[in-house]
């Protein structure tokens, strides 16, 4: 092989850089890497061939982009020009040495972002000034429309002619058209700068209020006019004060049904002319609210309001001589209402959609801004009064009386309101759909969203109204009656059936429970009209809530002062937990299917989202779930409480037989009672029997006193007690069970299992120890000795008893049971 063409003369170490000879140390630490010269020599060629393709690429594509800001900055046309140059100078550095110089580390690790952050910042300044320009035409044509405007009304007071009305209003709409217009157009260019929202904060401060000064020249103007226009047509109404104050208040003509045609051309003009505004400024508030994260607020229409505002002056004045009879406040405002609502829908709808206002009807801004009158003329006259006489001790009681007359009044009215909207949809809608939607804000009580603690009072004075109502029945023992018929007959086929319980009678639960739920029903349904979701949840806490939690401790004081006598639990002892019981069981069912509701379902998740209920709730996904949650305990604990009575009750009656080793050989000689068996010659045992006829009677009697849910609990909880009760002392009697003791036991087990044998069909089943038990006494002697020898490992163990069919009893108490067996 010839020998490849010698390389360039190579530099000397002293002129090469640190990176340069860490490259070369790095590639020749052994004499024999000189080998690999020409191939590291090959690549090295590429690497930079690649690099000079790269910036050539890189060179026309920043060219050709730079080409188009020449005539815009002359900095920017030098700066291509030295980058231009440099490129090339790179270019031939690179062709004529194999690793290229520090100047492209420079360029391309600080010039070039240099250069693309300087251009960033000229295409900035471009946008600004163009925006600026562009807003500034807009602002100043929109600053112009209202100036004119202005002085058009100033030359009109100053004339000595008077103006033609038509000329003049046709030029003031062609102004305000434009004014419109132009706010329009700024909002739809503000809106596009989100992106630079904090770089223009000051330009877009700037715009919005020189918009704002032209507002408020603009907009009392629009009003001004509006409002005389209204007054031309005869609004408001004239109410006669007979008639009012004699309570028999006919129909008021509507001024707005009966316009002539030139003036309802007008009106429907300077109406829909309010409705632009109202949109342009709405449009304004929902931009800034989403630059600044927070909710708008619905708010009412101004034209509506315009109609309201001159009535309503007329209607207080009638009002305040009906502080004590709030009653005629709300008649009125309902037959203002009710009088006026059709002519409005007929002549402002229309008006509404032309003006493309999708969010509004006229109905229910009619509607809200009649309610919104009331709650205003409540808050500041009626509601403080009775505030500060509820703190007042001596007026306390007049004051309960009143706040809570004129709560059934304005939640009578909120719903007469809301009905008076969803006339047209009433038929297709049940009540609780009508109530809901748009509708949630159509309420006089709003005013308590606004003071908690005018909240917090009317809650005090539900829960003492609730009490009181509560103790007065409480009274009357026999509202802790238990209906023991119900269900105490049923079959044992439909027995599933019955825990599809929905009554109180299903539940045998006594009145008092019914009555309590009533109550408290009552205290949320009054808060169904509250406009805001979280007053209502705060509401339901303070009133119903806590009135709840008052009825749980009358529950647990109920079953806490009831004595049990351990030789013979007394029945009406069993009778006042049981009625306790059934009724938290009751109620438990009921606040279940209330959190069922999306209302309650809206307000927990309101809760959980709010700072003001910031708590653990893991576990916490329905509204009632803390009360709920007591309810459980108080079942529960007084549940085991009867069963551990009736365990007892039964240890302690067969005791004696059960530890007596010779118990099975005292056979009884007398006939035995009904359900007790005979096999052979056979009788039960003389001491069982009265256990066996004591735990019978009681669970009998606890069936027709106890809900089907709960007794379920009791009897397989009473059936596992004696189980392991029984299992238990035949391991520790040391019993020797020869064959008639078998036979004996066996005979008492069955007893035992006919004792359960009317709330199952294989009553067996809840016995898996005495059970299994008598399955080894009976096994063949060739089947226990192989369970005997099986002592090789836990494993071997657990697979043998499983094979012959024993699960519950361990190996060390199956090795006890077959080594007492003696045949």
């Amino acid at each position: 092989m010839e020998p490849s063409a010698p390389p360039a003369a190579l530099p000397k170490l002293s002129e090469l850089s640190l990176h340069q000879l860490g490259f070369v140390n790095g590639h020749f630490k052994e004499p024999h890497d000189l080998r690999g010269a020409p191939l590291l020599f090959t690549e090295l060629n590429n690497y930079c061939s690649d690099l000079d393709v790269n910036l050539l690429h890189l060179r026309r594509t920043i060219t050709k982009r730079a080409v188009s800001w020449i005539s815009r900055s002359f900095a920017t046309k030098a700066s291509l020009r030295r980058i231009n140059h440099n490129l090339e100078n790179l270019c031939l550095c690179t062709s004529q040495c194999g690793i290229g110089p520090r100047r492209i580390q420079k360029i391309l690790g600080e010039e070039l972002p240099r250069l693309v952050k300087e251009l960033r910042r000229i295409e900035n300044i471009r946008k600004y000034v163009d925006f600026s320009l562009k807003v500034e035409a807009v602002v100043g044509d929109l600053e112009d429309a209202v100036f004119y405007s202005v002085n058009q009304r100033r030359r009109s007071i100053l004339s000595a002619k008077l103006p033609d009305p038509l000329i003049d209003f046709q030029k003031k709409q062609e102004r305000l058209l434009q004014a419109i217009k132009s706010m329009n157009e700024i909002e739809e260019m503000l809106a596009g700068v989100k992106e630079f929202k904090c770089q223009w904060h000051h330009l877009m401060e700037s715009v919005d209020s020189r918009v704002d000064k032209a507002l408020a020249v603009l907009r009392p103007q629009i009003l001004a006019d509006h409002r005389a226009l209204l007054a031309s047509l005869g609004w408001p109404p004239k109410l006669s004060s007979s008639e009012v104050e004699n309570g028999q208040m006919s129909s008021v003509p509507n001024p707005l049904v009966l316009m002539h045609v030139d003036k309802r051309e007008r009106y429907s003009q300077s109406f829909l002319d309010l409705c632009a505004l109202q949109h342009v400024q709405t449009r304004r508030e929902e931009r800034e609210l989403n630059f600044s994260g927070q909710k708008d607020n619905d708010v009412g229409l101004w034209a509506i309001d315009e109609l309201v505002m001159p009535i309503a002056s007329r209607m207080e004045y009638h009002f305040t001589k009906w502080l004590e009879q709030p009653e005629f406040i709300f008649g009125l405002a309902f037959k203002i209402t009710e009088d006026f609502i059709v002519g409005v829908d007929d002549v402002l709808q229309p008006l509404i959609d032309k003006a493309r206002l999708v969010r509004y009807s006229a109905k229910e801004a009619w509607v809200t801004a009649i309610v919104h009158m009331v709650s205003v003329f409540m808050e500041k006259r009626l509601f403080p009064f009775l505030a500060e006489g509820y703190k007042a001790k001596d007026l306390r009681s007049g004051v309960i009386s009143s706040w809570l007359h004129l709560i059934d009044l304005i939640v009578a009215f909120d719903k007469r309101m809301k009905s008076l909207v969803n006339l047209d949809t009433c038929l297709f809608m049940g009540e609780h759909e009508r109530f809901e939607g748009f509708l949630r804000g159509v309420s006089v009580l709003r005013i308590f969203c606004d003071r908690p603690e005018w909240l917090k009072i009317w809650g005090k004075i539900e829960l003492k109204d609730g009490w009181k109502k509560l103790k007065v029945e409480l009274k009357d023992e026999r509202v802790w009656l238990i209906d023991k018929k119900c269900g105490a007959a049923a079959h044992i086929g439909t027995q599933s059936e019955q825990f599809l319980l929905s009554t109180r009678e299903d539940f045998k639960a006594p009145l008092v429970a019914e009555f309590a739920l009533k109550i408290s029903w009552d205290m949320i349904e009054r808060s169904e009209t509250f406009p805001a979701i979280l007053a209502r949840a705060q509401f339901i806490r303070l009133a119903a809530g806590r009135f709840l939690w008052h009825f749980f401790n009358v529950l647990v004081l109920r079953c806490k002062r009831t004595e049990f006598f351990l030789d013979n639990p007394d029945d009406d002892a069993l009778m006042r937990i049981c009625g306790s019981i059934n009724a938290a069981r009751y109620i438990e069912s009921k606040l279940h299917e209330w959190t069922d509701d999306v209302n309650f379902l809206e307000m927990k998740i309101t809760e959980n989202n709010s700072i003001l209920h910031n708590r653990d709730v893991r576990n916490d996904t329905c509204f009632f779930w803390e009360e709920i949650k007591s309810l459980v305990e108080l079942e529960t604990n007084w549940l085991l409480e009867i069963i551990g009575v009736v365990l007892r009750q039964f240890e302690s009656l067969c005791w004696d037989d059960v530890q007596n080793k010779g118990c099975f050989e005292q056979l009884v000689e007398h006939t035995t009672p009904d359900r007790i068996l005979r096999v052979g010659d056979l009788t039960v045992s003389m001491g069982l029997i009265e256990a066996l006829d004591g735990l019978r009677s009681q669970l009998e009697f606890l069936k027709t006193i106890l809900n089907p849910k709960d007794f379920l609990d009791l009897w397989r909880s009473v059936a596992e007690g004696v189980d392991h009760y029984i299992s238990r002392s035949i391991l520790t009697s040391g019993i020797e069970f020869s064959s008639k003791v078998i036979d004996q036991f066996g005979v008492d087990m069955n007893a035992l299992f006919l004792v359960f044998q009317p709330f199952c069909v294989r009553p067996e089943a809840f016995f898996p120890c005495i059970r299994e038990t008598l399955k080894l006494l009976t096994m063949s002697g060739e089947e226990a000795k192989h369970l005997q020898l099986v002592r090789s490992n836990d494993a071997s163990r657990i697979k043998g008893l499983r094979f012959c069919g024993i699960s519950h009893l361990s190996f060390d108490q199956v090795d006890r049971v077959l080594r007492n067996k003696t045949l």
